[in-house]
């Protein structure tokens, strides 16, 4: 009888919150009040993915479920983001039958990496993907160890777990375990010899705290590693990249499928790579999956277009307290060789509380600006004295301050032509999008 009241209750919470442009995790809430196992108690399809990790989790699930629906499954997934327990109920949930069926081949879950214990607690994924974990949120997630700690519980043995060979500290979830499947690049135009970055995470071994070397990095602790005392180091991979034209806009895995980029940049690279490996472990031929990932545009809205005046402009939505996201934005920039101004905003720190902290600026490698195609930089928001005193630690020359997003962008709309790159976040993006005219 509960099970069935908190799937009604579940069902009608949606719908109204549907109504009103609310409702993805609420409802969930709600039927967690009135039974709180009811994850047990339902019967979900015979496969479930889940992903999870620091960055890309969105976009991997994203073009996973692309793949999947081409292949000719019924996929099941969070569209709408929200990715803690509630949010995870209201889906199952709501996609569910009274008695409790979710009818459909595969159920995808994005999960936040700090609660999949909770969210796993009655049901274990069959594949489960972990992107990376790295520096990310520091007021709620603390130090990215602690975050392995936290998804640990989680990780079920009969579950098979796909791995970023590349990351030296999720790497380790395969301790103990025999069912796992690795991911990574080869040596490739993107990869250095060093880590990059105003900070090194990855200077010691997750494991014993020895000191960690290097063979070759594609971004700031992400590569080839190997620890000098406890020999802790990069798998082999079953799913490669082994070629990488950014120029182009192509990359090559396994030697022989080859596919086309939407969104040249490194870290995009990863969520491709995570998405191909899962959906062929599912079974889905390689050109299958190659084919959607070629020509498949994200939805979440990462990266946009837009007119201001006579400047072409692009949005690069970038994880506030999150300096990998900012690094990749910055390291897209910097690599475009076009003259451009950069106009960066920080007028709300994050979507879900409320927080001033700002100590993650200093995280951000904003001399990767430093390039001759960059002629001016602009910081507005709240947080732009913020980003001024950052800023002025740099090598950049040529950059103001403009609290007002509003005046920031009119003044853009009537001097120059230059191209105009935005980086910014999810709660501060239509902030700017107010004020420009949006392309296709």
């Amino acid at each position: 009888m509960r099970k069935v009241l908190a799937i009604a209750l579940c069902k009608l919470g949606h719908f109204v919150g549907g109504l009103v442009g609310k409702g993805s995790s609420l409802p969930g809430k709600l039927a967690l009040k009135v039974c709180p196992d009811i994850l047990r108690r339902v019967t979900l399809p015979e496969r479930v993915i889940a992903v999870t990790g620091s960055n890309g989790k969105t976009s991997t699930v994203e073009m996973i479920a692309a793949i999947l629906r081409a292949d000719g499954k019924s996929v099941v997934y969070n569209e709408e983001g929200s990715n803690q327990i509630e949010g995870v109920t209201t889906l199952v949930l709501t996609r569910a039958t009274f008695g409790g069926t979710v009818k459909a081949d595969v159920l995808l879950i994005e999960s936040d990496e700090r609660y999949a214990a909770h969210t796993f607690r009655y049901f274990h994924p069959t594949e489960f993907v972990i992107t990376n974990l790295y520096r990310d949120q520091l007021t709620r997630n603390g130090h990215p160890e602690w975050v392995y700690d936290a998804i640990l519980p989680a990780l079920h043995p009969e579950t098979k777990l796909l791995l970023n060979a590349d990351d030296p500290l999720s790497s380790c979830f395969a301790q103990g375990r025999e069912n796992v499947r690795w991911f990574g690049l080869d040596r490739c135009s993107v990869s250095g010899d060093a880590p990059g970055g105003v900070y090194h995470d990855g200077a010691y071994c997750p494991l014993c705290h020895g000191s960690m070397e290097y063979d070759y990095v594609h971004y700031n602790q992400i590569g080839a590693y190997r620890c000098t005392k406890c020999g802790h180091r990069k798998p082999e991979t079953g799913y490669t990249v082994t070629a990488v034209d950014l120029e182009a806009g192509s990359l090559t895995i396994d030697g022989e499928v080859s596919v086309g980029l939407a969104f040249r940049s490194i870290y995009n690279i990863y969520n491709i790579l995570a998405a191909y490996a899962v959906c062929r472990e599912c079974g889905v031929s390689r050109e299958t999956a190659a084919a959607v990932l070629s020509s498949y545009l994200l939805k979440n809205g990462r990266m946009q277009t837009f007119r201001l005046g006579a400047h072409h402009g692009m949005l690069l939505t970038s994880k506030h307290e999150n300096s990998i996201a900012y690094d990749t934005n910055l390291r897209y920039i910097a690599a475009a060789e076009r003259d451009c101004t950069v106009l960066v905003i920080v007028d709300a720190v994050s979507r879900k509380y409320f927080t001033s902290e700002t100590s993650w600026l200093w995280d951000i490698d904003f001399d990767q600006l430093c390039v001759p195609h960059v002629k001016r930089v602009i910081l507005a928001g709240r947080y732009c004295n913020d980003l001024a005193e950052r800023v002025s630690f740099t090598g950049l020359e040529d950059w103001t301050v403009e609290p007002d997003i509003a005046r920031a962008a009119a003044e853009l709309k009537r001097s120059g032509d230059e191209d105009l790159f935005v980086v910014t976040c999810f709660s501060d993006r239509d902030k700017l999008l107010a004020h420009v005219e949006k392309e296709g």
